[in-house]
């Protein structure tokens, strides 16, 4: 098995003459985190098994998918406050004032 085929990281690209690695136009900030061990050991683990490159990239993909999670949960929430019906209407009301608008062809 290649190793392009063994790294199944969807955050990591090979590119020519490099090793996988995010590709981003971010500058990173190096940062101290406290972290659970056993939660380390599994992404030691990860590292490992070269589904991340190293932790940093392990770390930087979880709180990256982590936060499009939320994201679309936020979004989830404010379409659910939506009353379909009050939409419906609204929708239909705007229709039927431009199709007298509208020319005939």
């Amino acid at each position: 098995m290649s190793a392009q085929q063994k790294h199944q990281c969807p955050y990591c690209v090979l590119t020519p003459g490099m090793t996988y690695g995010i590709t981003s136009s971010m500058t990173s900030a190096k940062i101290t985190i406290s972290i659970d061990e056993k939660l380390l050991s599994q992404v030691d683990r990860l590292v490992e098994a070269q589904v991340f490159v190293n932790r940093s990239q392990a770390f930087q993909a979880a709180v990256q998918e982590k936060i499009e999670r939320l994201d679309k949960r936020r979004l989830a929430q404010e379409c659910a406050k939506l009353d379909p019906t009050f939409e419906q209407a609204m929708a239909d009301e705007g229709l039927a004032a431009e199709v007298t608008d509208w020319p005939e062809y």
